[in-house]
């Protein structure tokens, strides 16, 4: 590939320079190729598709493929498509002054072949960068024929003083427009079926026809098209015609584990340099977000079939970062560690990213966040903790880890307050108050520093009260524990004053 725009300006000098024409598909391939040989990889920061999706795309480009990336929401279709222009030719020549990017070597509009009838060899070349060579359009239900392929411009023709019967007064759509280039139409199943049955013959024959014209037009583009399976039964399909004429279809997948989706997460979030440098993100948190995405993918409060997007921990992330620099501000301090608490302070990126299914309708979407948070808590603590439900279950009598920790909330009806507002201060003198909280972080796991082993000591009581050992109650970011049975007859309490 090279790397600066040649220095030729005409026809002419093309030809003696050697230049070779290649269409889109052969100059993918043939730099794919050179990538393959040479163990580059042309899809940096995409994660979790090497042994599926990225091999099928790279078979589908060796084989002049056009493509359908069928997949749920936020699975990098979008992604991969506009990296595409990474395996193209830097620089490429076109005819100066044409609508659609003719090749000078193959020019397909009647003004490109006259100019080149007119002045031979001195016929203007400019020069397109790859860059420029992408075009996309989002199908909605109002895109037109004309909007994509085109139509007669009566202003053109009035200007130019021609007849409606030249071809010169064409308007081209978007797709002839994208000569020379990777054309993607995004949700194609949202797209009408009187409007995809006119990508038919650009497809297979290279023909259009506007309003009676019959052109042809030997168009130079890979299409790349991209839709969501839950389209086919809620909101549209893709015609079977249509399908059929679309060479290679890969189905695209969520990460398949949370290291892949940690990196996602990672690479994808907008975070500020002050964000960076003033939060700490431990592991164990940023493991927390990418549970609570895996949960969701399994919830039968979610509906399965609209998927649960990427976008939702990357979100997540951000406000977590945002939460905890907030409370560093209101307390004036320049650094601070991201909390369990903070991760309440997602709440907004879940709801927001995932569709219900009745059951959680009638739960609510906060409840249901709540829920799937729960879920992550109790799914991780398990990997550094002994399972409490072992201590409930065995017939063996073993020494329970946790039973200074419960009984100090039985003490005296004890309650811990942990709000996401306290100051670091404040919040290490909260979790010092818990007999045995301190010990059991200390006997289990090895901390690097304090800030570190308080993290912990706050994810014990989260999981403890996830495993029904304590109880707990979440208002926004604030969380306060108690003990369990004094908490269930607060409860039933407040349920008679309320029927009184």
């Amino acid at each position: 590939m090279q790397s600066t725009q040649p220095n030729i300006q005409t026809l002419g000098q093309l030809k003696a320079a050697g230049y070779k024409h290649q269409t889109v598909k052969e100059e993918l391939r043939a730099n794919l190729i050179t990538c393959l040989q040479n163990k580059e990889n042309p899809f940096e920061g995409i994660f979790g598709y090497d042994d599926t999706v990225i091999p099928d795309i790279e078979k589908a480009i060796l084989s002049k493929h056009n493509i359908l990336l069928l997949g749920l929401r936020g699975q990098a279709k979008t992604k991969i498509a506009r990296q595409l222009t990474n395996l193209m030719n830097e620089w490429v020549p076109l005819v100066e002054g044409t609508e659609i990017n003719d090749d000078p070597f193959l020019p397909i509009t009647t003004s490109a072949k006259d100019k080149i009838a007119l002045m031979g060899d001195d016929t203007p070349i400019i020069w397109m960068h790859q860059s420029e060579r992408y075009n996309e359009k989002l199908a909605t239900p109002d895109v037109s024929v004309a909007d994509l392929i085109g139509d007669l411009d009566p202003i053109k023709a009035a200007n130019l003083k021609l007849s409606l019967s030249d071809e010169k007064v064409i308007h081209y759509g978007i797709i002839p427009r994208s000569n020379k280039a990777i054309f993607v139409i995004n949700e194609l199943p949202d797209l009408q079926a009187r409007i995809q049955v006119s990508l038919f013959n650009i497809l297979q024959e290279g023909d259009i026809q506007i309003r009676g014209y019959k052109l042809r037009l030997p168009l130079d583009i890979l299409f790349i098209f991209t839709a969501n399976p839950e389209d086919y039964t809620n909101r549209g399909s893709i015609v079977t015609p249509l399908k059929d004429r679309i060479e290679s279809q890969i189905l695209t997948h969520y990460p398949n584990n949370i290291e892949i989706s940690a990196a996602i997460t990672k690479q994808e979030s907008n975070l500020s340099i002050a964000q960076k440098e003033n939060v700490v993100v431990l592991d164990l948190v940023q493991t927390m977000i990418e549970e609570i995405a895996m949960a969701a993918r399994k919830s039968e409060f979610v509906d399965q079939k609209s998927g649960v997007s990427a976008r939702l921990t990357i979100a997540a992330n951000e406000l977590l970062y945002a939460s905890a620099e907030r409370r560093s501000l209101v307390n004036n301090e320049k650094n601070t560690y991201a909390r369990i608490s903070d991760v309440y302070g997602i709440i907004p990126a879940i709801t927001g990213k995932v569709e219900l299914v009745y059951e959680g309708e009638q739960e609510g979407p906060y409840q249901v966040a709540i829920h799937l948070i729960g879920k992550a808590i109790r799914q991780l603590f398990t990997n550094y903790f002994p399972n409490p439900s072992d201590y409930k279950r065995s017939k063996v009598k073993k020494e329970d880890p946790y039973k200074s920790i419960v009984n100090w909330f039985g003490q005296n009806n004890n309650t811990l307050h942990i709000g996401n507002h306290i100051t670091d201060e404040e919040y290490m003198a909260q979790l010092h108050k818990v007999d045995g909280l301190y010990y059991l972080v200390n006997t289990w796991l090895k901390c690097d520093s304090e800030k570190e082993q308080l993290l912990w000591m706050e994810f014990v009581l989260h999981g403890l009260a996830e495993f029904s050992l304590i109880s707990k109650r979440v208002l926004q970011t604030n969380s306060t524990f108690s003990d369990i049975l004094s908490s269930m007859m607060d409860m039933n309490l407040s349920d008679e004053d309320d029927y009184e």
